[in-house]
């Protein structure tokens, strides 16, 4: 438990093919069902402070109360996926807090010291999220936060309760 952001929800994997990392998650690891998106409807976007264009994949699963996320990027927009990629990595890029008190979360950790690598919101204001910037750091320790006031929470919880007893049928569904 981080006492400064709470719980970690959620693992954010970058990979270079969904597909196969789906593939693997669902027959080597037994985790599933997978709620895929083709292609991520992002309201806004920006990498360190500018906006960009970024088109991703994003397929999401629990393994009991944590989520797993894989993302793929189509295109080569800047973000930091695409920066962890460049750099040789493939794999868990991000953890995640979720929170209902988004604002105030976000206003501490600028005011720790933490800045903003990107952010951008996904269904409107209560579907904001921002990535702190963790350079000079390992692999996998990019803090995420994302708002969950909104509808965002019913999604997550709907995936949460469809992994529960899941006995491998259906194993990606498409969201």
């Amino acid at each position: 438990m981080s006492r400064i952001f709470g719980a970690i929800a959620q693992n954010g994997y970058v990979v270079r093919d969904i597909h196969q990392a789906m593939d693997h998650w669902i027959n080597v690891l037994g985790v599933g069902p997978w709620f895929f998106v083709e292609r991520v409807q992002i309201d806004k976007f920006t990498y360190r402070g500018q906006p960009s264009s970024i088109e991703m994949s994003v397929a999401m699963a629990n393994s009991g109360d944590i989520q797993i996320e894989l993302i793929q990027q189509l295109n080569d927009a800047p973000s930091m996926y695409l920066d962890f990629l460049a750099a040789g990595h493939e794999g868990l890029q991000h953890i995640s807090y979720w929170t209902n008190e988004y604002q105030d979360l976000y206003d501490k950790a600028l005011s720790l010291g933490y800045n903003v690598g990107q952010e951008g919101q996904i269904g409107g204001e209560q579907g904001r999220f921002a990535y702190f910037d963790s350079q000079g750091h390992q692999p996998g320790t990019v803090i995420e936060i994302s708002d969950l006031s909104g509808p965002k929470r019913a999604i997550f919880d709907y995936i949460k309760k469809a992994s529960i007893g899941w006995n491998g049928a259906k194993p990606i569904r498409k969201l």
